[in-house]
């Protein structure tokens, strides 16, 4: 089952629905879609889409779309926060993330909203091929 969250990049979104980029761009200009610019990334083109009711309906209605199982609603974690806890990966990313400077923490950010989760995971190539 796929997962539409509140807002994904041009990417995520046809890697989610499993349309070409260029389709999904095409779907921004006819249906007037809210976006967003993605800060730190020149030249104005890479945006993050706002995931709208509207957006989601438009997609349900897609003949392409209809024989997929998405959920369509935003993204939520389904247990609290503080059950990472006891993780020690999550204690681990927890003691990376205050050991860095104020710059890389911000670097790491524009990273992670340009690229989402998928691309991060891939630049540090543990990426699930199968997902």
């Amino acid at each position: 089952m796929k997962i539409l969250h509140s807002k994904m990049t041009t990417q995520e979104l046809a890697n989610c629905v499993g349309m070409a980029k260029q389709t999904i761009n095409r779907w921004i200009r006819e249906q007037h879609w809210i976006t967003e610019p993605i800060p730190g990334v020149k030249g104005g083109r890479a945006r993050l889409i706002h995931i709208t009711p509207e957006v989601r309906d438009f997609l349900s209605s897609t003949p392409k779309l209809r024989h997929l199982s998405l959920t369509l609603q935003a993204a939520e974690n389904e247990f609290p926060y503080h059950a990472q806890d006891s993780c020690p990966v999550w204690r681990q990313i927890q003691d990376v993330l205050a050991m860095m400077t104020d710059e890389e923490k911000q670097r790491l950010h524009v990273l992670l909203v340009r690229e989402g989760l998928s691309g991060f995971l891939q630049r540090l190539k543990i990426a699930d091929e199968s997902a």
